[in-house]
């Protein structure tokens, strides 16, 4: 399985560059061929007998989660309408379009990833796993739907099908969690009775229901139809809105003796069928038609998967069959008719069945089955509902009604398509291409071909509902000929109330019309208005730009939190005494730490405010380096200094003096002591909850035996190097983003090079700030330190295993002796310091973390496994070379290049735009924004 589906994205992905290669319509036969093998596996899985068939590959097993597919009759079933319906609705595809239509290549590439997506939506094992595909199919839908993007109304289509499907798609996923939560696996085949509660099963249904159309989100299929008409032949009849169905289909036997479930599932579908067939039949354009009608069948179905009876279940998967190919046909019909006759409105057609008979029979064919005529598959599979539903007198004059329905709007779709209308001039059609016809009249031929086996199909069908309970006296089944009873003449009420209704079809129209006092359409739109309405002004109160009302939020939402939870949980009792300290020094930081804090809440000035924060910074590190943390603390060292050259380059273009708060002093004082109280009291509690002892005893045992002095860089680069690898990532997006606002405006950015030295010019450096501005002692402590401090950069970066150091560490003290050169000698240094693009620095460090992060699996090995080696160096020894090693080389070429952009960002872009006048997109923002309170 997981080769089909890899398939499938492989010739998704290709799609483009092939519709480029051969044409766009000629590629699109070539993409049928990964759905073909699709179903070719499925028809060999069938007749080899090898159902139902399991594959489960381990993903992530910690988490309890895995690739695992099973293929029994229902996702067999399943597989063959999403595999061979794709293959048909491809070819057709090629002679839909238009040789020199735009977008082949695009459409080409979503239809084959929507079916592989509905592959593995079908033949999923675990709930978690069926809903990625379900979402994938959501995505791929909302695509194909608003294909045509110059299209308004396929726009508004798209996004409807997007939202309604994907708010069900939400809920579905808070059922699924509840249900293996509370049954303790996500594997389908798992689960059984009573293993999913209520409120797993309304939500679960939600999802289902909407992604089937049921009432009350039926709004968004008829809308579908601005798709082209290969897209509603395959995701409005075989695939998309099938899924819902399935999903019923699928988890009937776990929870269809759940009350809930029924109650949920029947009346809604009863419900759906009938508002679907009443629409249907005051609808003039053909797609619409069948669009209601396709809202209608689907109440069917899920009223007959939820019924929570064998019979019904079995009935059920009759019917799916037979309207997978009898809907599919007639969409590719009115396809046929809308390409040869250059219109789908049945009040302009007339003439069509004598001009076009193939195609009429075809459509007739198609038509019969979906009204339920015998010897057809529609026939077979209702026989078996009314027999089902014979024990349910509600359900069973609602679904017969429902049938009338259907039998009056296959009428009105065959009248209006195909026969002669006085006062209508006739239709001179053109021959469709046979290349149209044939993929509808194979789907319609397979109505009446199938049915012979009706009574093997369930049989096989039959297995996967032994735990669905039987309805004595009135068990269904599937057969050509069930007998004269019940059944034979409820079939034949409904095709004579069709049959009435049809011809009344002026009235009932106009008391439709008459009838319809609210468009679904109308009040999605108004709502989805409202809502962006609130939202606009809710984001407008909220997100109002200013960070220190962003800050407050937050401070307030933490005390908050501890409030709420000493109020509900009462006060925390410290399983364990309260240690102050265990060193002296450590109090004697702390005060001075706290004392740097209360200094910075006076300072007047922002360059004083800066250094004042640094010290707390500072005496943060002196308790790491009290607490025995030499690591931390030279980070934080490290860092701290970094930061505060930052500081100092930002605040060249700022106010002096601080703009004065908002909020008086006594306010931020005591929640600051509050946010501070409920910190503190945080971590007193979680450590004093500790139940077993710290883990630090077995990683010192660990390190010790695997030859690792330094525990820290241990755990960060071989037990955590994965979250190691991310927080680089997001360092590098974070700094790109950062100083891309101060070349915000400029299309490039080029390494200043510096002019060459003249005579009267020391040669201290490569370059020099203009007189005035120059110290020339600074120039010569940054000449005389700038490579011992690169040589101290590398050595920390090579001892990071066993002693103090590592990759971060050592690329900061690099970047500080490249902020020194910088200081000393202005942005031309900066360039001569570094001419190597920060762009080029950040990738290769990036590229160099990944492949060695990843180079484990290209051996057979597990990701980030570590590999070392001791090598003898002439002159410099010993040497311990590993992976972990190279890995850390990533880190620190990644923090060099992140210090050069924040340094050519911040710094030498400011001191350029400062030479020239020119002022920076944050500066700007600064400045429109001077009255608010920092």
């Amino acid at each position: 399985m997981e080769s089909l589906l890899i398939l499938h994205a492989v010739a998704a992905a290709c799609a483009p560059w092939l519709a480029r290669r051969v044409g766009g319509r000629r590629a699109l036969p070539v993409l049928a061929l990964a759905p073909a093998a699709g179903f070719g596996y499925t028809v060999w899985l069938g007749l080899s007998g090898r159902v139902p068939e399991t594959a489960v590959t381990r993903w992530a097993p910690a988490l309890g989660l895995a690739l695992a597919f099973r293929a029994d009759a229902l996702a067999l079933l399943m597989m063959a309408l999403v595999t061979g319906v794709g293959v048909l609705v491809l070819l057709y595809s090629a002679r839909y379009f238009r040789a020199d239509d735009d977008g082949l290549g695009r459409y080409g590439g979503v239809m084959t990833a929507f079916a592989g997506s509905m592959l593995g939506l079908v033949a999923a094992d675990d709930l978690l796993l069926l809903y990625v595909f379900w979402e994938l199919t959501t995505v791929f839908s909302y695509l194909l739907i608003g294909h045509d993007p110059e299209s308004r109304l396929s726009r508004q289509a798209a996004m409807k099908a997007l939202a309604v499907t994907t708010f069900g798609g939400l809920a579905m996923l808070a059922g699924f969690v509840l249900a293996g939560q509370a049954a303790g696996t996500y594997r389908i085949s798992q689960l059984g009775p009573g293993d999913l509660g209520t409120a797993a099963i309304v939500l679960i249904l939600a999802g289902a229901l909407a992604k089937s159309a049921v009432f009350p989100f039926s709004t968004w299929l008829p809308a579908a139809m601005a798709a082209p008409t290969p897209v509603s032949a395959y995701l409005h009849a075989a695939a998309m809105v099938k899924a819902g169905v399935y999903l019923v289909a699928r988890l009937g036997p776990v929870a269809g003796d759940v009350p809930a479930w029924r109650a949920v599932t029947v009346p809604l579908g009863v419900l759906t069928m009938l508002l679907g067939g009443w629409r249907a039949l005051r609808e003039s354009d053909l797609k619409r038609l069948l669009a209601y009608g396709t809202v209608s069948q689907l109440g069917f179905l899920v009223a007959l998967f939820g019924s929570g009876t064998r019979g019904a279940a079995l009935a059920g998967a009759g019917m799916l069959l037979a309207h997978a190919l009898f809907k599919a046909a007639l969409f590719l019909l009115v396809g046929v008719v809308d390409h040869a006759a250059g219109t789908r409105d049945l009040r302009e057609l007339s003439g069509l069945g004598r001009a076009m008979p193939w195609v009429c029979g075809a459509a007739v064919l198609a038509g019969a089955s979906m009204a339920g005529v015998p010897p057809l598959a529609g026939f077979v599979g209702k026989e078996a509902a009314f027999e089902a539903l014979r024990g349910s007198p509600v359900a069973l004059a609602g679904v017969v009604a429902g049938s009338a329905l259907t039998a009056a709007y296959t009428l009105r779709f065959l009248w209006g398509a195909f026969a002669g209308k006085p006062g209508v001039a006739p239709r001179a059609p053109h021959r469709p291409p046979a290349a149209m016809f044939a993929p509808a009249a194979l789907l319609a031929a397979l109505g009446l071909a199938v049915v012979p086996f009706a009574s093997w199909y369930g049989h096989a069908m039959d297995a996967g509902y032994a735990a669905l309970l039987r309805d004595p006296g009135h068990e269904a089944h599937l057969a050509v000929w069930s007998g004269f009873g019940l059944p034979l003449l409820l079939s034949a009420a409904a095709l004579a109330g069709g049959v009435a209704l049809f011809l009344a079809r002026e009235p009932v129209a106009r008391m439709g019309a008459r009838l319809h006092l609210v468009d679904s359409g109308q009040v999605f739109w108004s709502l989805v208005r409202r809502l962006d309405r609130v939202a606009t002004q809710v984001t407008g109160m909220i997100q109002r730009g200013s960070v220190p009302d962003y800050l407050l939020l937050a401070l307030v939402a933490t005390v908050g939190v501890g409030a709420f939870s000493v109020t509900y949980g009462g006060p925390p009792r410290l399983q364990a005494p309260l240690v102050w300290w265990q060193r002296p020094e450590q109090p004697v930081i702390a005060v001075l730490t706290v004392a740097a804090a209360l200094v910075a809440l006076f300072a007047r000035a922002y360059i004083f405010l800066a250094l004042t924060v640094g010290l707390t910074g500072y005496g943060t590190a002196l308790l790491f380096l009290a607490h025995g943390s030499p690591d931390l603390a030279l980070t934080q060292f490290l860092a701290e200094t970094l930061s505060l050259v930052i500081f100092a380059l930002v605040l060249r273009r700022l106010p002096i003096d601080p703009v004065k708060g908002r909020l008086p002093m006594p306010l931020r004082a005591g929640l600051g002591l509050a946010v501070g109280v409920v910190a503190t009291g945080a971590a007193m509690v979680a450590m004093s909850a500790r139940g077993t002892a710290p883990v630090g005893g077995l990683m010192e045992a660990a390190a010790r035996e695997a030859g690792i002095g330094n525990i820290v860089s241990a755990l960060i680069l071989d037990i955590r190097a994965w979250d190691t690898m991310g927080e680089s990532t997001v360092l590098v997006v974070l700094t790109l983003g950062v100083t891309s606002l101060v070349f915000l405006r400029r299309r490039s950015y080029r390494i200043e090079r510096g002019e060459a030295p003249s005579a009267e010019r020391t040669h201290w450096l490569a370059a020099a700030l203009p007189r005035g501005q120059r110290v020339i002692a600074f120039e010569v402590a940054a000449r005389l330190t700038f490579h011992t401090v690169l040589m101290l950069s590398v050595f920390l970066l090579f001892i990071g295993h066993s002693g103090v150091g590592g990759g971060f560490a050592g690329g900061i003290v690099a970047g500080l002796a490249i902020t020194v050169r910088y200081l000393a000698g202005g942005r031309n240094e900066l360039a001569a310091a570094v001419p190597v693009h920060a762009g080029v620095l950040k990738g290769i460090g990036l590229t160099l973390s990944t492949a060695t992060a990843l180079a484990g699996l290209l051996f057979g090995r597990a990701a980030l496994d570590m590999l070392a080696a001791d090598v003898a160096l002439p002159v410099l020894g010993h040497a311990h070379l590993s992976t972990g090693l190279l890995f850390d080389v990533g880190v620190y070429l990644s923090v060099i290049g992140m210090v050069q952009d924040v340094l050519r960002g911040l710094g030498a872009e400011l001191d350029r735009q400062i030479d020239a006048g020119e002022s920076t997109e944050p500066e700007r923002r600064a400045g429109a924004g001077a009255g608010e309170s920092r």
